[in-house]
């Protein structure tokens, strides 16, 4: 190790570094801040594939006249739900003018459904790839329909720019709300851990620091980098992980304040024994994170650089702010529980009661918990993936509202049409062709691109969209249209992109989740310079994961309603199980391993589970405390993250890092650290 890495804990808790440390570091706190300004996110949303047929088909459009026109459609149905009379229809369709004033482009309509229950309005709006512009265009058209009502008729506006419209409604404000509760949250959980009304300012305000930066940081980044994330995600794993690794820094001071009479020298020994544990679990999670680059689906390979970032920026803010934060304040910063030499006879006590009872009988908790394991994977069975555009939102909207109704009096392919785009010489030979494919309604001339050269045609189907049915004819759809020799036809719309990005999601998962394993399995074999025991904690890991998706995916159903999980669900909740679960395992092993030095590997887990018992159960908590809050943003989406996560670390944390893995140690014993060797004490 380089003689500067062996001399920082040193330099950042004496008592000249500590003041040069913090100040410096506030300094470079600031400058960043400055210097980053208000950036913020260019969002976006895109869910299939950037190299997919429908994103092709998304990029063709742009050559066709009026390319930045989108429709909204209006549905009219009667509050009493009956049928539309004459004078309903016409009252309907004196909407159109103000429609076409308020839009500065054509409105048609009415068109009412077969059985004559409700009608629909086609409103052309300019929207671009300018969310702002189509969230105005949107408000715009709800406004004009407010001026002018229709007495005993409900006017819904719905439609591709009126669901990303709602979207980016629902979130105002939303942010705002997760960090204050995620603050929340992280305090009153470190006001319980320490018992202390002064001490858990400090780590939460490093952390916080940190988020903030780290919010700037990546918003830079993703601009640069032409990237698409979640911001809510990162900067809860910023929140979490900070937290995690404040919490084991911090008891660890705590443990050497008990041996040891100068706070600097308890502090320095306390960093030097928990940095290479919090630098292990970080590598860790960065490496599984930056995995992501490599999948096809914009948002998931953007949440990976930029949580990434955000992680690294977590850890320096712990690393290098928070001890000198603690060295200045010393050793009263615990008041009214100041810990003092000779006070630690107690600490740790029912830990090691419940590591003894494990070792003594391992066979029972082993058992126990994998059964719990597998009941929990159970969820699985019966688990369907992929929601449709309506049930992604977890709070009412109007779009969402309307479509239920278009979809319930017109044939529901209406509100997906299909987009075919072809060579214009064969387009009548492709409309042909899609015309014979079972399933299809209509297939309609849309127009030729500015050169003449393309052909655009809309396809309505049957079948509702969403369903397996939906996708089965997208299929027929695209083999019919590619059977046309010389067309070069292409099929996208909204149902062909839903499907893209279904595919993107399953190739992403095959990908990245074995590589994630493997990134786990490196680091453990390096710092453990072992080679059992990481396999076996892998494999406790990724069935824990396994377990808690398939928790979440019955919770789902049973509590929530959600009768399926998000596409990019399975991917993203097991990468962050197993990252950040191996936290848990690296700060309970390695305190183990350090302990089977002395005192044999069965002890040494006892003592190890002593020492960590209350700080990983208090991080496998604030963890899991600030996972649930994304349950508070309005897509569902985020709420069955939240919800396996946080299932998924309280599991990992009270049943498996306290009985499944020290039954294993005890069951294993000294052959856990083949091929390496310790010695008893």
């Amino acid at each position: 190790m380089p003689r500067f890495l062996r001399a920082l804990p040193e330099v950042l808790t004496s008592r000249r570094g500590a003041w040069i440390s913090l100040v410096t570091g506030v300094l470079v706190l600031v400058a960043l801040l400055g210097a980053f300004g208000r950036a913020s996110l260019d969002t976006r949303a895109e869910s299939s594939p950037p190299g997919s047929e429908s994103a092709a088909v998304t990029a063709l459009e742009q050559r066709f006249p009026a390319a930045d026109d989108q429709s909204l459609l209006v549905v009219a149905g009667r509050d009493d739900g009956r049928r539309l009379t004459d004078a309903d229809l016409r009252a309907v369709g004196a909407l159109v003018p103000a429609l076409a004033e308020e839009t500065g482009r054509p409105a048609v309509g009415p068109l009412p459904s077969d059985d004559g229950k409700a009608a629909l309005l086609q409103v052309t709006v300019e929207v671009g790839a300018d969310k702002d512009a189509a969230s105005s265009a949107v408000d715009g058209v709800r406004k004009a329909l407010a001026q002018h009502p229709v007495d005993g008729m409900r006017l819904q506006v719905t439609g591709g720019p009126a669901f990303g419209a709602d979207v980016a409604a629902a979130f105002d404000g939303a942010d705002l709300t997760l960090l204050l509760v995620t603050i929340g949250i992280v305090a009153l959980l470190l006001i319980i851990t320490y018992r202390s009304p002064v001490l858990w300012m400090i780590p939460l305000a490093v952390v916080a620091f940190a988020d903030q930066l780290a919010g700037k940081a990546t918003a830079v980044i993703g601009n640069a980098l032409d990237l698409q994330f979640d911001t809510g995600i990162v900067s809860v794993l910023v929140f979490g992980a900070g937290a995690n690794y404040a919490l084991l820094l911090v008891s660890r001071y705590r443990e050497e304040l008990q041996r040891e009479d100068d706070h600097r020298a308890a502090l320095a020994r306390a960093y030097r024994t928990t940095a290479p544990a919090v630098l292990a679990s970080n590598v860790t999670v960065v490496l599984s994170l930056l995995t992501l680059v490599l999948a096809v689906i914009p948002g998931t390979r953007g949440l990976g650089i930029a949580s990434a970032a955000g992680l690294l920026i977590a850890l320096a803010g712990v690393l290098l702010l928070l001890p000198p934060v603690l060295a200045v304040c010393g050793r009263g910063v615990f008041w009214p529980f100041i810990p003092r030499p000779g006070d630690g006879s107690r600490q740790g006590r029912a830990w090691r009661t419940v590591a003894r009872g494990v070792v003594r009988r391992p066979w029972i908790p082993l058992v126990g918990g994998v059964a719990l394991l597998a009941v929990m994977a159970s969820g699985l069975l019966g688990a369907s993936v992929g929601l449709t555009q309506a049930e992604k939102f977890r709070v009412p909207s109007e779009s969402a509202a309307g479509l239920e109704v278009l979809s319930a009096h017109f044939p529901p392919g209406q509100a997906q049409p299909l987009i075919v785009i072809a060579d214009a010489a064969d387009a009548e030979a492709v409309a042909g062709e899609l015309e014979r494919v079972d399933g299809v309604v209509t297939v309609t001339d849309a127009g030729r691109s500015t050169d003449g050269a393309l052909a655009r045609l809309v396809v309505t189907g049957e079948a509702v969209p969403g369903t397996e049915q939906s996708r089965a004819l997208i299929r027929d759809v695209r083999e019919a249209a590619h059977a046309v020799d010389g067309a070069d036809a292409l099929v996208g719309g909204q149902g062909a992109a839903d499907l893209d990005a279904r595919e993107g999601n399953l190739h992403d998962l095959l990908l990245i989740a074995p590589l994630v394993l493997a990134v786990t399995l490196i680091v453990l074999v390096l710092l453990l310079r072992a080679l059992v025991a990481p396999i076996i904690l892998l494999l406790v890991n990724a069935l824990t994961a396994i377990a808690a998706i398939g928790a979440g995916a019955w919770l789902s159903r049973v509590l929530f309603g959600w009768d399926a999980l998000d596409l990019p669900v399975p991917l993203l909740a097991f990468l962050f199980l197993v990252a950040l679960g191996v936290d848990y395992t690296i700060f309970l092993v390695h305190r183990a391993r350090a302990e089977a030095g002395s005192h044999g590997t069965r002890e040494g887990m006892v003592r190890a589970l002593g020492s960590t018992g209350a700080v990983i159960t208090s991080a496998g908590v604030v963890l899991a405390g600030v996972f649930a809050a994304l349950g508070l943003l309005p897509l569902v989406t985020l709420g069955q993250i939240g919800l396996i996560v946080g299932v998924g670390v309280l599991v990992d944390t009270l049943i498996v890092r306290t009985l499944v893995v020290p039954a294993l140690f005890s069951l294993v014993g000294d052959r856990m650290w083949w091929p390496g060797r310790v010695s008893r004490g």
